[in-house]
């Protein structure tokens, strides 16, 4: 009976996404921004997370007209939805003005880290349309791995895991991950973590974020002191012509010794993600609850 419900999930999501995956660029863009419109007034339970989330966030501060946490809410699922949209056409094979579109700085880092051969471990969060973010770096510098969950649908997973793999990525499922993150590492290889949702309380620490206390991840504090590979933040954002993907300098590692080097590790590399949403506030994932078990 699962398998069936399955294949029916599967089917719908081709029924819906084609028709969004052929249309030109410009409506298929402007469907998703009125699809994200719709989420924002019909999935109530998800703005109301968004609304709170930003209202109790330090950045709020700065929102200074009276309807400032709403419109930034409003504005992030406009901009969801075309994230969207984009993301639809990159799987089918329509994305290729999607990725003219990218700009990349910070190179140099890159290459940087590249040249030292010991891996490169790439810290970011759900800000800007991250998956294109992804392909574009595979696209135009090299292939990652990509750290993700496995969708519980299996028709749909192969879909998703066959599109990023078509680019020059690959993916570690988060399931047993720790091996395949360490190999991938020792190889010279690169991989790609979103570190800014919350965690049950053996896998992370809690830390400030946001002006706020949150469960925040260890595993990239771990595995960087384990493998040697350096640390480089990673943001996508939109711009007047596209995206603009900036790849920062390699991260130094505390000097503190024992636990706590973990601890402060994770401090710095989360503290990226916070100067990324003041900067973009439109552009983060609001409607997770980053905050929970707190």
């Amino acid at each position: 009976m699962k398998r069936v419900v399955w294949l029916i999930e599967a089917i719908l999501l081709l029924a819906l996404s084609i028709p969004l995956a052929i249309l030109p660029y410009r409506c298929s863009i402007k469907a998703g921004e009125s699809l994200g419109l719709l989420l924002f007034y019909a999935w109530r339970s998800r703005r109301r997370v968004a609304i709170e989330n930003l209202k109790r966030a330090i950045l709020s501060k700065a929102l200074t007209i009276s309807d400032g946490v709403e419109k930034t809410i409003k504005d992030f699922f406009k901009n969801f939805g075309r994230s969207f949209a984009e993301v639809i056409k990159l799987y089918y094979g329509f994305g290729k003005r999607i990725i003219d579109s990218v700009e990349i700085e910070g190179t140099e880092n890159l290459n940087g880290a590249q040249s030292r051969g010991r891996g490169i471990l790439f810290v970011t969060g759900h800000c800007g349309n991250w998956e294109l973010m992804a392909i574009a770096t595979a696209v135009k510098l090299s292939g990652i791995a990509i750290v993700a969950r496995r969708i519980n649908n299996p028709y749909i997973n192969r879909f998703i895991e066959d599109a990023r793999q078509r680019y020059g990525n690959s993916l570690i499922y988060k399931q047993g991950a720790l091996k395949g993150i360490m190999d991938r590492l020792k190889k010279g290889g690169s991989v790609g973590v979103l570190m800014d949702q919350a965690v049950l309380p053996n896998e992370g620490y809690v830390i400030d974020f946001l002006g706020r206390r949150a469960w925040t991840t260890k595993m990239p504090a771990l595995i960087a002191r384990k493998t040697g590979a350096a640390v480089l933040p990673a943001f996508i954002h939109r711009t007047d012509k596209g995206h603009k993907i900036k790849i920062y300098p390699e991260v130094k590692l505390s000097n503190i010794n024992g636990e706590d080097s973990i601890l402060e590790d994770t401090k710095i590399f989360s503290e990226h993600i916070e100067r990324y949403i003041k900067e973009y506030p439109s552009e983060w994932l609001w409607i997770h609850r980053r905050w929970k078990r707190v």
